[in-house]
């Protein structure tokens, strides 16, 4: 690791400004889970690393019954999941929140820099996805609002723009009859990183679909919304046939990667394994 500043902004406009003055020079230090290994690998080699860890500000989470709930971005992982509002309201974040990497990384790393950080083969994105989640950014500009479809723009690449800081995670309020599943697949119990996922997030009238959002990652450069599978969904009592069509849907409309951890085809199956398993799974019906 190369030496570099420590700056420790007091404000978001003073954290704002040096990052903006820095440019390329410059580096955001949330939980520092990633942006560490990068440094230590010489992947990112910065002059200066400005901490935010002082800007109490972008800390903490808040529900009201009308506006939904809000994550402050440098809440950490952990947090979300033990969080009793989360764990109410919005269980299957709770759920995901809980499975995150590694018991380190849950207490070390925050939800803003997970998102920052745009890891196509992690957890949160795609489950902040189905459920609608916006992203509010704070840079030089003022403060703007993006739904999560348009902050993840590529792998590894984001809609933040020099200066720019994610400052707070919103979810809207969760609808009479919400549920929801987040599923993922790992090779083995020692894999912290998913080969694919998949989240559900529906209003539902006992088997009837009355809305549906589903999102795929991991087997994909950056999560997405599978439109045509939602469609499929919407307005049917699902049954275990209903299910196996939408996920053959999934599996056909992903933009699925080809790496060294699995080629098209099979990240295709595996998807298709895990869609089908999650939507049968949420309204009862044998998946198999």
């Amino acid at each position: 690791m190369r030496d570099f500043e420590f700056l420790e902004p007091a404000t978001v406009g003073e954290a704002s400004r040096m990052l903006a003055d820095l440019g390329d020079n410059g580096r955001a230090y949330a939980g520092g889970t990633a942006l560490m290994l990068g440094m230590r690998q010489r992947m990112l080699t910065p002059s200066h690393v400005v901490y935010l860890g002082k800007l109490e500000a972008l800390r903490g989470i808040a529900f009201d019954p009308h506006q939904g709930l809000r994550i402050g971005a440098l809440t950490l992982h952990a947090e979300v999941a033990r969080s009793p509002i989360v764990q109410q309201h919005y269980p299957m974040l709770a759920s995901m929140a809980s499975r995150v990497a590694n018991p380190q990384v849950r207490n070390q790393g925050t939800i803003g820099g997970n998102l920052c950080y745009a890891d196509p083969a992690t957890d949160p994105p795609g489950c902040l996805m189905a459920l609608g989640a916006q992203i509010v950014l704070s840079g030089p500009g003022g403060e703007r609002v993006l739904a999560i479809e348009d902050f993840l723009v590529d792998y590894y690449v984001t809609a933040l723009t020099p200066g720019e800081i994610v400052t707070e995670v919103r979810l809207p309020a969760p609808a009479a009859g919400a549920d929801g599943r987040y599923a993922r697949f790992l090779r083995t119990a020692a894999e912290h990183r998913p080969l694919a996922s998949v989240a559900l997030s529906v209003r539902r009238e006992g088997d009837f679909c009355v809305e549906a959002r589903l999102a795929v990652g991991a087997s994909t450069p950056i999560p997405a919304r599978l439109h045509r599978a939602e469609a499929l969904l919407t307005g049917k009592a699902v049954t275990a046939e209903l299910a196996a069509e939408a996920a053959e849907i999934v599996a056909a409309d992903i933009n699925a990667v080809s790496d060294m951890r699995g080629s098209e085809d099979f990240r295709r199956h595996i998807v298709r394994t895990v869609a089908r398993r999650t939507i049968a799974g949420l309204f009862g019906v044998a998946a198999d």
